[in-house]
């Protein structure tokens, strides 16, 4: 069976064209990647939780990782063969690492909200949320990530739901080096979606 040799999708749908005199030659966008520093993290907090912070609050990232959800894939063995289908879903561990810790008050906000899931003083867990409120969990309704196109305007985000930290991490102190102090915090999340704005 012959597949035939397949079409330039840059030649075919984006070929440049120049005439003499008329200008610059065009060059296509359509398919350059999106920086990966134009960013922002929105986080929303869960309807019951009674504590001084606020419901929803924008917080300046300096990194994000560990956006993914993987599937087991659960082998069958037929006589000769052995093929894959698709089986239980993890999500990943996200990982934001902010340096904004002095102005905003980043690191108190985000141990706030930390210790409300557990307070490490008191060992209590979850400790501020009111059960007799509609939709009260500890875990936030929605955390954004929002991708920004060369003008700033949101053009797509990966929406996490469930979402609460499970580790708080202070950046090191060193005097041999010139960098801003960062604090990385630690989320399990349970579900994730990719939006596109522009569609």
């Amino acid at each position: 069976m012959s597949h035939g040799t397949p079409n330039s999708y840059y030649k075919s749908e984006f070929d440049r064209t120049f005439d003499h005199g008329a200008g610059l030659p065009w060059i296509s966008t359509e398919l350059d990647s999106v920086r990966a520093y134009q960013f922002e993290v929105h986080f929303q907090v869960s309807p019951g939780v009674n504590n001084d912070s606020p419901k929803s609050f924008t917080l300046a990232a300096k990194k994000v990782t560990g956006l993914e959800m993987a599937l087991e894939a659960i082998p069958v063995n037929r006589v000769n063969d052995k093929v894959f289908y698709p089986g239980r879903p993890t999500p990943g561990d996200m990982v934001v690492t902010f340096d904004n810790t002095y102005l905003r008050r980043t690191g108190t906000e985000l141990w706030q909200y930390f210790s409300d899931i557990y307070d490490p003083l008191t060992g209590e867990m979850t400790r501020h949320v009111n059960a007799s409120e509609p939709g009260a969990s500890f875990k936030m309704n929605l955390v954004e990530v929002i991708q920004l196109d060369n003008q700033m305007t949101p053009h797509a985000s990966v929406d996490l739901f469930g979402v609460w930290p499970t580790k708080w991490s202070a950046g090191e102190f060193n005097y041999s080096t010139n960098d801003f102090h960062t604090i990385d915090v630690t989320f399990k999340y349970d579900f994730m979606q990719q939006r596109n704005y522009t569609v």
